[in-house]
């Protein structure tokens, strides 16, 4: 049975939507199918995320949505330079944040702690960017061999608020943008004949190391000297420096014709969150006087997780026409192991997508897609690892929306 060309199959899966509510602060999933292209390409999407995530606080109080919306774009370039060396530029917001606590909960300050100057909820925003410049080398028509520099920034602000965090309520950490570099490589085989692709990508861990203003609340400090006595020596600077490492990751994407214009597809990534720590200066400082005191006697984190992430998404795509296709997916995300920061109060997710894709002409296109997810429950707790809350039953929506130009 003769099958649909590798191109065909590559643009009908592209309809795909690479929005991901998953484990850890991931969010593009990273993605180099463009790069893969055959010829010449340029591609840019959008994806947003409608997340509705709520819950109960230690004391059983209820915790509205925390969970804010957001959106991320991509894009990407793809010139086939000759014919055994192709260069690409890829840009996408791989890791974010973002978090809002309020109501009358253990995440919202009290009144008591209003004479300090200290009110509101706990909120965190994490932001990245990321520059991918490749270089691929085929030395036949079924190996690619590629690789190249990466070019990532980041920044965040969190303020810790409520009962839960103790004297660290009242945190504020705000930090500027940090810039620096990673890698990444791998390779992809082809058989054209069949539509059959295999990519197997690393993109290795990447070290920031950034300078942020945090202020400790030294009022509320004040209010439980037993728990202090070790703090007297905590930095007076209005600037701090911390180092912290975004995380490695793997990515296998898999496609193969099934039958005439039908192609079965499939991604399995795999990212090194157990690793991934975030202490921030001043707050480790608290934590090593505090630590001893919640059975951490090296001091805790702001952020840090259990488990590796583990995301798999699976589905079938058709070509029905010259100028439509769809496609159907299904997807798990393990998470990044349960209990949880209480900055993402969530264990991984099942989901379920659609895309369609339309082409005004043979050498472009305009896709769509909608994908919904299944939260899974999970345990908050603090980044000194007590008791936080519960949450259930929750769910998101997420769009998505990209065009593809071959020239």
């Amino acid at each position: 049975m003769k099958l649909t060309t590798l191109q065909s199959a590559i643009l009908l899966s592209a309809c795909v939507s690479p929005m991901a509510f998953a484990g850890g602060l991931d969010r593009s999933g990273q993605s180099i199918s463009a790069f893969l292209q055959p010829g010449n390409y340029f591609e840019a999407g959008i994806s947003v995320l409608d997340p509705s995530v709520s819950g109960q606080d230690k004391n059983g109080k209820a915790v509205n949505d925390m969970a804010g919306d957001y959106y991320f774009p991509t894009a990407a370039l793809k010139v086939q330079a000759t014919d055994h060396i192709s260069l690409g530029l890829l840009y996408d917001q791989p890791y974010g944040a973002d978090a809002k606590y309020e109501g009358e909960n253990a995440f919202v300050s009290g009144a008591n702690v209003a004479p300090l100057g200290i009110s509101g909820g706990t909120e965190v925003t994490v932001k990245t960017q990321s520059l991918s410049l490749l270089m691929g080398y085929q030395p036949n028509e079924n190996w690619n061999l590629y690789a190249g520099p990466v070019y990532q920034s980041v920044n965040g602000d969190v303020k810790l608020r409520g009962s839960l965090f103790s004297v660290l309520d009242g945190n504020n950490l705000e930090t500027g943008n940090d810039y620096s570099w990673g890698w990444l490589a791998g390779v992809a085989y082809q058989i054209p004949e069949i539509a059959l692709k295999a990519s197997l990508t690393y993109r290795s861990e990447v070290e920031h190391k950034i300078d942020a203003k945090e202020q400790i609340n030294y009022a509320r400090i004040a209010l439980k000297p037993y728990e202090t006595a070790g703090l007297l020596n905590l930095s007076t600077n209005p600037i701090d420096t911390f180092t912290f490492s975004t995380p490695q990751s793997v990515n296998l994407d898999l496609q193969t014709g099934i039958m005439a214009n039908t192609i079965a597809f499939a991604n399995i990534r795999w990212v090194n969150w157990s690793n991934f720590v975030v202490r921030p200066f001043k707050l480790g400082q608290v934590s090593q006087a505090t630590g001893p005191l919640v059975g951490k006697p090296n001091g805790y984190n702001l952020i840090d997780y259990k488990d590796d992430q583990i995301s798999v998404n699976a589905g079938v795509g058709r070509k029905f026409n010259d100028k439509w296709g769809a496609n159907l997916s299904v997807g798990w995300d393990s998470g990044a192991g349960n209990p949880v920061t209480t900055l993402g109060p969530t264990e991984g997710y099942w989901s379920v997508g659609t895309g369609v894709r339309y082409n005004p002409a043979k050498n472009y296109f305009i896709g769509a897609g909608v994908k919904y997810f299944w939260l899974g429950d999970a345990d908050a707790v603090t980044g000194a690892h007590t008791e936080a809350g519960r949450f259930s039953n929750n769910h998101a929506v997420g769009y998505g929306l990209n065009i593809g130009y071959n020239f």
